[in-house]
């Protein structure tokens, strides 16, 4: 791959009359497009009925790209099993929490767990790799699409319940281990037989929180070891081509750190403005303030995150080009954000930008979602977005990629555990996460993710461990030996690993890295924050009560006189959930600790580096002066000046 960004679309060429093919090759290629994806969605056209292989169409579909100059990324169809499968084997069908059949008629429609239906993912996937593995048009493969999506990794099905069981006697060799690290003897759960273990589903009152989280982590391996079978055959039958999957937005249910050890590219498919609507935490009038836009950090997160999963190599599979037809209200994109989102995943190092999709389709469950030409052919907005990312991108040289200035540690783990047990109605991690994340954003700082295995944190003035559920031994060496600054905390390594309170109190490290114990903690209505000391701000929805060891010192506390922020030599722990006020302030603590410069930034306008090029986008309503922010340079794209929907580039 070249190390100057490219860009994508996605194509359907069995929703169009052969005809169209050329003519449409041609014109993506006169826009500047180098990879186009095709294949994910078509098993019913590539096999109507057993055996019945019809590949043809869609090896002239290949050639008709490779004749424009195009290069193809080819799609495992394994996300829509076809009708006739399914009725061969019904219980391939996921099952919901509730014991309801997920039936066919969308996507997605199949059991992770299911043995006949990866016998015949393989065999497809072999069929394809066989016929198209060489072919010289096809320079990647995308497995599936969309992991998760549509909450599909957790499945409730007879195909679950017995790989489960499998898994746990992998995992635990004997039932009374078992027993032993569920802490069972509580309430008499303690199980004769892993054959009398089942799926925990709907019970009186909650799970036991160690059997829900073995059940997310089994969920969790069932995605991974399912990647893998397409993943290692693909590589057998067509080396040297990229392995691609691609993640979605805030979909946590898998460990995409484990799914990315697979791949060589990790990708994601960016919604700004749906996910906005469905999947953000922000208040109303945050939304509607961002409403054509976006949120100014929840792309970024996402970049930096998939960035994190597959040795820092990403694209962008799907973007926004116009209105989404999922989300509860589908605005049109402000003129120019579709050149920004462009422009703002390249500066977080993505290798290739692609839109979803090339033509509107006029049917069927998407025929809202805009494409880059309407159904007609028409050129759309996006189309002419698209073009100017293009130019743009054609004039930067962006360099090595280089290490951002502050980490954070980000754990799916941490996820299911506090779904599990969250023990106040808003305890999230993501969102937990996010608030720190955007924090570091709105002081104009770049971020690297790291996984809670990270063994090296060196090169990092500051690193930021928020609500980790359990140490792992890799992070616990790492921040041993690390000498900058580290943000740890609240909640962090307050469980084992099987979901016990530590023997020595969260947040359980070792007295050589910090003297400190959490006594008790509480989770806070909403309505009712406990304030700071000074008026600075509040603790909100979460607090723990810090009791700091003989050589740690209080930095901040609240106004009932205890402890917040505590700091032992260079590592602080945060000892509850600070509102934005509060988050400020202590990010700026670790900001002047760290000799990290930073600038307070308008809500809109939000700063990345890469190589020596630093890109300022804008996702607010109001025109902004770079240089009253005190932000200078060589301007590459634009000038000092930055409108609404504006980017500009900047060579330091």
């Amino acid at each position: 791959m070249s190390d100057t960004p490219t860009i994508g679309v996605c194509y359907y060429p069995e929703h169009w009359p052969e005809t169209q093919w050329q003519d449409d090759a041609r014109r993506m290629a006169q826009l500047g497009i180098t990879y186009v994806r095709i294949g994910e969605f078509a098993w019913s056209r590539l096999e109507p009925s057993r055996g019945d292989l019809r590949l043809d169409w869609l090896e002239r579909s290949i050639d008709t790209l490779q004749a424009a100059g195009l290069k193809v990324v080819l799609g495992t169809p394994t996300a829509t099993p076809p009708k006739w499968l399914v009725d061969e084997m019904p219980d391939m069908l996921p099952v919901d929490r509730e014991g309801r059949v997920r039936g066919f008629g969308s996507r997605r429609h199949y059991s992770f767990s299911h043995p006949g239906y990866r016998d015949e993912c393989l065999r497809i996937v072999r069929v394809l790799g066989e016929r198209f593995g060489e072919h010289p048009a096809v320079a990647a493969w995308q497995t599936d699409n969309e992991y998760g999506c549509h909450r599909t990794t957790r499945d409730w099905s007879d195909a679950s319940r017995l790989a489960f069981r499998l898994w746990l006697k992998d995992k635990y060799g004997s039932i009374d281990e078992l027993n032993d690290a569920w802490g069972n003897v509580f309430w008499s759960e303690e199980y004769p037989g892993f054959d009398s273990i089942e799926l925990p589903t709907i019970a009186p009152t909650v799970y036991n929180p160690a059997h829900q989280l073995d059940f997310y982590r089994f969920s969790s391996d069932q995605v991974i070891s399912f990647n893998r079978l397409q993943a290692d055959l693909i590589r057998e039958l067509s080396p040297g081509r990229d392995i691609i999957h691609n993640f979605m937005g805030r979909t946590l249910d898998f460990d995409h750190y484990k799914v990315g050890a697979d791949l060589d590219v990790s990708s994601w498919d960016c919604y700004p403005l749906g996910f906005l609507e469905d999947r953000s935490d922000a208040d109303e009038e945050w939304k509607r303030r961002f409403l054509r836009a976006g949120d100014p950090d929840f792309q970024a997160f996402h970049h930096d995150l998939y960035r994190a999963t597959s040795s820092g190599r990403w694209w962008i599979m799907e973007l926004q080009p116009g209105p989404v037809n999922w989300a509860g209200y589908n605005p049109a994109p402000r003129d120019g954000m579709v050149r920004l989102w462009s422009l703002e995943a390249v500066a977080h190092g993505a290798e290739t930008v692609s839109y979803f999709r090339w033509r509107q389709a006029p049917f069927a469950q998407e025929q809202m979602h805009a494409g880059l030409l309407r159904s007609n052919g028409a050129e759309a907005e996006g189309y002419h977005e698209a073009e100017a990312a293009i130019a743009d991108i054609s004039r930067l040289d962006t360099g090595p990629k280089t290490q951002a200035d502050v980490a954070i540690v980000f754990d799916y783990e941490s996820v299911w555990a506090w779904e599990t047990l969250p023990h106040g109605n808003d305890f999230d991690y993501f969102r937990l996460v996010f608030d720190h994340y955007r924090a570091l954003r709105r002081k104009g700082l770049s971020i690297d993710i790291l996984p809670p295995d990270a063994d090296d944190l060196s090169g990092y003035p500051a690193v930021v461990i928020p609500g980790l559920f359990a140490w792992s031994d890799q992070l616990t060496t790492a921040l041993r030996a690390y000498e900058g600054v580290a943000l740890i905390g609240p909640r962090s390594g307050s469980k084992t690993e099987n979901f016990s309170i530590p023997a020595k109190l969260p947040p359980n490290l070792p007295q050589d890295i910090a003297v400190l114990s959490i006594g008790r903690v509480e989770s806070l209505r909403p309505d009712v924050p406990v304030p700071m000391a000074d008026n600075a701000g509040n603790v909100h929805l979460w607090r723990e009560f810090v009791e700091p060891g003989p050589s740690c010192e209080t930095e901040m506390e609240s106004r009932d006189g205890v402890p917040v922020l505590v700091r032992q030599n260079k590592l602080f722990y945060l000892g509850g959930w600070p509102d934005e006020t509060l988050m400020a302030l202590v990010i700026d603590r670790i900001c002047a600790e760290a000799g990290l410069t930073s600038v307070d930034l308008p809500d809109g306008v939000r700063l990345r580096r890469r190589g020596d090029l630093t890109f300022a986008t804008n996702y607010g309503d109001d025109q902004q002066n770079l240089n009253d922010l005190g932000i200078n340079g060589t301007y590459v794209i634009g000038d000092a000046v930055l409108p609404p929907s504006g980017v500009c580039v900047l060579r330091h």
